[in-house]
């Protein structure tokens, strides 16, 4: 199998051990991804947007796109961020329509976050 990390650019990132997203073959995990200054001090969607836009690099850079994720796992720390997650959510893959959870949690590692998304993606088989 055919391994490639996408690094993140968090100093989270290097403290904890992670990549933001990894391929196999022409499967690519993206890991959680929470908005980045300046989004991340934004609402419930700026926070979504935000953290959907890192997931679209993480991707690109793994020679995906939006379009080839088959599934999402969103957190949420209150049931009060749905409308504006899901609206997020639905701008970027609404004609996709991956498979998608939606958690409401106690918490996220910085108290001013309020979503954080996981993506999963699959290649054509030719892209491997």
């Amino acid at each position: 199998m055919k391994r490639k990390n996408i690094p993140t650019s968090s100093a989270f990132g290097a403290e904890f051990g992670y990549s933001r997203a990894v391929r196999l073959d022409q499967h690519i995990h993206v890991a959680g991804t929470c908005a980045q200054p300046p989004h991340d001090r934004g609402d419930a969607y700026a926070q979504a947007k935000g953290a959907l836009q890192i997931i679209a690099e993480a991707l690109a850079e793994a020679g995906a796109s939006l379009e080839d994720v088959v599934r999402t796992v969103v957190y949420i720390t209150a049931v009060d961020h749905a409308a504006g997650v899901t609206r997020a959510h639905r701008e970027a893959f609404g004609g996709i329509l991956p498979a998608s959870t939606l958690v409401v949690i106690a918490a996220l590692l910085k108290p001013h976050l309020v979503v954080e998304i996981e993506a999963y993606a699959i290649l054509p088989a030719a892209s491997a």
